[in-house]
This record gives C-alpha cells, structure tokens and sequence, in this order.
C-alpha cells in the first residue's frame, strides 16, 4: 500500500514525540498501535486522523518542530510500519501511557513496554491476566 508524504509525516509525529526516540522498539510500539487504531471502526481511518485526533496524543504532536539526530531512525521506522512491519509484542493494542504512570481501572490488559510507554489493550476485567506493566523491553526489532 502506498501512503501519501502526507501519513509518513503524520507517523513520524506520533514516533517521534510518543517514544524516547532512543529505541527502535519504542517507536515501532507507537507506530503499530497507530496502524491498530486506522484499521479500528472506533478511530479514524486515516494515519493522520489518528494522529491528529484531539487528546489522544502529545500536545502539539501536529506542529511542534522536529529536531533531533534520531530523525532518520524515526524516519525509517515510520517507512517501515506504513510498508507493513508490526512490533511483535503489541498485537491489537490501541491504547498505550508512560511507562511510569499507574491508573486504577481493572481493564487495562498489558502486552508489552517499549521506548518509555506502556501498550495495552482494553479487555473485560474478567478477561485481564496482565493487570500491571511489563518490564521494558527493547532489542526485539532489529535496527
């Protein structure tokens, strides 16, 4: 599938203002969880629309300048999640927070922690066997 400058850019944003741009698996984490939500009926179905979509992620992701050296890691992550490639950890995640910030709501399933977040899936209580964040990982996806 082709995406327009237009979605690679809009991928680019959320990677590199949603992880610590130090981890390939960090961005690649945020980047499949974009790719869950424009396949979703429940967010919109474009990269930029969930991106841009208000409170969802960090502020100014749309218009606050990118600087960085990490720029053509973050680049070549964003071409790599439009192209196809998943992280293999957050399978049909949508959801992800800081590593570090805990919450009381007993539906929040953990599949893996990358690049400073938490990614998770929102199950029936019942149906979380993960009620708490992973350990971080990184290293899975190779540079």
């Amino acid at each position: 599938m082709r995406f327009s400058d237009d979605s690679v850019e809009c991928m680019e944003r959320a990677m590199f203002f949603e992880s610590h741009r130090s981890s390939r698996d960090g961005l690649m984490a945020v980047g499949t969880v974009v790719m869950n939500r424009v396949a979703s009926p429940d967010f919109p179905n474009t990269v930029c629309g969930v991106v841009g979509q208000r409170n969802q992620f960090a502020p100014g992701v749309m218009t606050r300048p990118m600087n960085s050296a990490a720029m053509p890691g973050v680049q070549a992550a964003a071409r790599a999640v439009l192209a196809g490639e998943r992280h293999p950890m957050v399978g049909g995640a949508r959801f992800f927070h800081q590593k570090d910030h805990r919450f009381s709501y007993d539906n929040m399933h953990y599949v893996v922690t990358a690049g400073g977040n938490a990614f998770y899936e929102k199950r029936k209580s019942h149906l979380v066997t993960q009620p708490a964040p992973l350990p971080q990982i990184e290293g899975l996806t190779p540079l």
